[in-house]
């Protein structure tokens, strides 16, 4: 038995806790998979309360539509499916009690796909065949793609679907317009490196593309990715009582991201660039939805892009699978500047989510509405906290704005105004609300044994939890249960009570991530952990990564508790890139520095995909030393010592249970 383990028993046998592994009075069957009467309730009053009727944004979502791929499945080059989109055709029904009016009818409009023409004869999108919208501009000679989706599958058929469409046009130009996986990941869909260098293709990025890219999908990858999971209901089955979209758009698609370094990154305050003939006003969005984003105005076209700083739903200011906290100040003024600067001349606005905006007071009203929305968020939360309130009751006292009760694009779908007002305070004041009992309190574990003594055992604990779900309480029953659960990890009707609870409140959301979260936490509780692999960690996307950076992230990997001999420092030699590194290690940090170290331990020389491949445990280093591909000269034992001391991640460790 572990220390930890043994640990929780004593204090669970002083204080007098016994597990629940028997109840002596009969209790009710938590329902599964079904709506409650408050569920039904709360849903029913949604409907009446908005205009769900309003045709405009299926008017929109439809409007100019060219094609669609004759087969509703996508298939990866190893056979699997990386989109189907029959997998979403029971949405074309009325609104299940399961399910919040609302957020079904986002997901409908996000359902709607194919290649839809934006500007005639220049921009067209490709749509609902993954979680963004991968945009298509015509230049003199070829297409310029925005924002190539999360995998190269989809990609892939949608510039076939154009090319069958509209004419062959090879691909003149790369822009991402943010460091998120699913704008970037398909990039090799469309060309790779030796292709865009041959060619001379540019490929345009925000300023910090590259480090904010890293930093989120490598660097954080592992607990990002986990959370991840929860957040975009990746393993839940599409359904009415499962996986009905995200709010953003229907979900990411499956398959290996990739990355090619962009050839470009815009400064910060944008820049005027002609691309294939087309000339691009790129504006500065940085700190805003991304800490790297740029937003784009073509005059010759009197379009906008919007990228992901103004889209059909409220955003997350701070997302549930975890990233940096985002400024609202901020992106309320990046969107009013638009606004002043291009309000009065843009005919039609696009983003990299969603559907267009046509028309020039349409497009004003929308922007206001989103500007105002962000900027709402941001001065209420302020105001409420100089009187004196923590980030928790904000949350609860903030109301919605006027507009959001008719314009849908302001609704919480993806973030909420209850989630943004506590990033909004977390961005002034951090993560503790100053009540000084909350400042370092015991951790979840422990504190649950202890609740649950004040309950008066497990079994107690149980019946109080079960009268709180039978209310309609659902929040206070899943903490309740939630106690239950982390007090004694064996306790299989607490777990059942608690998945019940997540259910009911999936139900009832509005964001599609909350549902997805709640509704997949029900699911690991009821049916464990999935074992499928959870990575951003691939050749294709490492290929991309700048070596500097990718040491930088290996070395998070390090364990000083494993050192077992004296400091020592290892060099690597890459000569394909003409790159040196080396890296010094002592009892405390393993440290990464460019050139060559004046006395190194080892030196190991090999080119950078075969270091990558190593990386990922894809080839053995003896393998490579044989066959002729690395070279190792000093001690021998340094190299494999560095890498028997870095931590080897699990995908799939707790967040629902402890």
């Amino acid at each position: 038995m572990s220390r930890l383990a043994s640990a929780r028993l004593q204090l669970t046998l002083a204080l007098g806790i016994v597990a629940a592994t028997a109840i002596a009075d009969p209790l009710p069957t938590p329902p599964v998979g079904v709506a409650t009467a408050a569920t039904q309730a709360a849903n029913i009053a949604v409907a009446e309360r908005l205009p769900l009727t309003d045709p405009r944004d299926f008017e929109d979502a439809s409007r100019g539509l060219v094609a669609q791929l004759d087969d509703p499945r996508i298939l990866n080059p190893d056979g699997s499916v990386a989109w189907d989109t029959a997998r979403f055709e029971f949405l074309d029904a009325p609104a299940p009690a399961t399910v919040n009016p609302s957020l079904w009818r986002q997901s409908q409009l996000n359902s709607l796909h194919g290649l839809f023409e934006v500007v005639p004869g220049s921009i067209w999108q490709f749509r609902g065949y993954d979680l963004a919208v991968m945009t298509l501009i015509a230049g003199d000679s070829g297409w310029i793609v925005v924002d190539p989706l999360t995998s190269a599958a989809p990609v892939r058929a949608g510039l076939a679907l154009a090319n069958r469409e509209l004419g062959e046009r090879p691909v003149t130009g790369v822009i991402y317009t943010h460091s998120h996986g699913d704008h970037f990941g398909g990039v090799r869909g469309l060309l790779d490196e030796a292709g865009a260098a041959a060619r001379k293709v540019p490929v345009i990025a925000p300023h910090g593309f590259t480090a904010e890219a890293v930093s989120e999908n490598l660097m954080a990858g592992n607990y990002m990715t986990r959370r991840a999971a929860l957040q975009f209901g990746t393993h839940l089955p599409p359904g009415v009582t499962g996986h009905v979209g995200t709010g953003l758009g229907q979900r990411l698609s499956t398959g290996q991201p990739g990355l090619l370094r962009p050839t470009h990154e815009v400064p910060l305050g944008g820049e005027t660039l002609t691309i294939d003939g087309v000339e691009f006003v790129f504006l500065d969005a940085s700190h805003t939805e991304a800490p790297a984003e740029l937003m784009f105005y073509l005059p010759a076209l009197k379009a906008l892009c919007t990228a992901e700083v103004g889209t059909r739903t409220f955003h997350n200011v701070l997302t549930p699978r975890g990233a940096k906290v985002r400024d609202t100040l901020r992106w309320s003024q990046v969107l009013d500047d638009l606004l002043v600067r291009f309000g009065g001349e843009a005919e039609v606005m696009f983003a990299s989510h969603h559907w267009p905006t046509w028309g020039r007071e349409r497009l004003q009203q929308v922007l206001q509405n989103q500007r105002d929305l962000y900027r709402y968020v941001h001065d209420q939360t302020i105001r409420l906290a100089n009187h004196g309130g923590t980030q928790h009751e904000i949350a609860e006292q903030l109301a919605e704005p006027y507009f959001s009760a008719t314009d849908f694009g302001t609704r919480g779908y993806y973030g909420t105004l209850n989630h943004n007002a506590k990033a909004v305070y977390q961005n002034y004041f951090g993560w503790w609300d100053g009540v000084p009992a909350n400042y370092h309190p015991h951790p979840p574990e422990a504190a649950a044994i202890r609740y649950v003594a004040l309950m008066g055992g497990a079994d107690e604990g149980l019946r109080k939890g079960i009268a709180a779900f039978e209310a309609g309480d659902y929040r206070w029953a899943a903490t309740v249960f939630n106690h239950l659960v982390f007090a004694d990890a064996d306790n299989r009707p607490a777990q059942e009570w608690l998945a019940a609870a997540y259910e009911q409140m999936g139900f009832q959301a509005e964001s599609g991530a909350w549902r997805n979260y709640y509704l997949t936490a029900a699911m690991e509780l009821r049916d464990g952990l999935p074992d499928t692999p959870l990575s951003f960690d691939d050749p294709d996307f490492l290929q991309g990564v700048p070596t500097g950076a990718l040491l930088d992230a290996l070395v998070a990997r390090y364990n000083p508790a494993k050192l077992a001999r004296e400091p020592f420092v290892v060099q690597f030699l890459f000569p394909d890139r003409e790159e040196q590194f080396h890296i010094e290690i002592n009892a405390a940090v393993a440290f990464p520095r460019s050139g060559m170290a004046p006395a190194a331990t080892a030196q190991l020389t090999l080119d950078r995909g075969d270091f990558d491949r190593l990386l990922l445990r894809r080839v053995e280093l003896p393998a490579l030393l044989q066959g002729g591909q690395a070279e190792l000269v000093g001690d021998v034992t340094a190299i494999g010592a560095f890498f028997a001391y870095l931590d080897q991640f699990e995908n799939w460790f707790n967040v629902v249970t402890p």
